[in-house]
């Protein structure tokens, strides 16, 4: 069952320095398409401990568009219970655009998630963002990295 915050509650995501560079590594990787996949954790409040690998299923728009694959978001739901967490989140990259969400990405959007965004370009990953649905709209939710890191 999915858990909301409080609207008067505001959430940051834990997002440790480790899973912050395999985030910008793999969303790299794909350069110049867009990347994706799924954060794992525990929701209330929100704590990633580890990224589940997801494909891109928009073949016709791989430079501009993500869909998750829901095999992988099953798999990654499957494995989360197993041990006892959530899917809290997905991640995905935009190419040579700013880590805000599109119109896109809040049509497809979820109450509940986080939503991690990065940059990525010729000169390689910039910055990254998380956002979580707000109402009609995406709030920008606060980073916070695990106890050797700062804030992000």
């Amino acid at each position: 069952m999915r858990r909301t915050r409080p609207r008067d509650v505001p959430a940051a995501l834990v997002l440790p320095r480790e899973l912050r560079l395999q985030i910008r590594e793999r969303a790299q990787a794909a350069y110049p398409h867009e990347a994706c996949g799924l954060i794992l954790g525990r929701p209330d409040p929100p704590v990633a401990l580890r990224l589940g690998v997801a494909r891109n299923l928009a073949v016709d728009r791989l430079a501009d568009r993500y869909v998750l694959d829901p095999d992988a978001f099953l798999a990654a739901d499957r494995t989360a219970r197993a041990e006892d967490i959530e899917v809290i989140g997905i991640w995905h990259s935009h190419p040579d655009h700013p880590a805000r969400p599109s119109a896109t990405d809040l049509e497809g959007a979820w109450e509940g998630y986080s939503y991690v965004i990065v940059t990525t370009t010729a000169g390689g990953p910039g910055d990254l963002a998380s956002w979580r649905l707000d109402g009609a709209g995406f709030a920008r939710e606060p980073i916070l990295g695990d106890r050797e890191d700062r804030p992000s």
